[in-house]
């Protein structure tokens, strides 16, 4: 009898969990695709027309 309370207490941690961790730390950890796009041409990943295209296409 005393297991339906129990699991009922697990599942209510994991939802509050969740709902705590969307709100701060994706805000914090997310990078704009600007930053993104840097990386990637700093990295080498893409060239510099590529670069300089995907950065005018983030503009409008």
């Amino acid at each position: 009898m005393w297991i339906i309370p129990l699991l009922f207490f697990v599942v209510f941690l994991f939802f509050m969990r969740g709902l705590f961790s969307q709100g701060t730390s994706n805000k914090n950890t997310q990078e704009s695709a600007r930053e993104i796009l840097d990386k990637r041409y700093a990295k080498g990943e893409i060239s510099k027309q590529e670069y300089e295209e995907m950065k005018k296409a983030l503009v409008h």
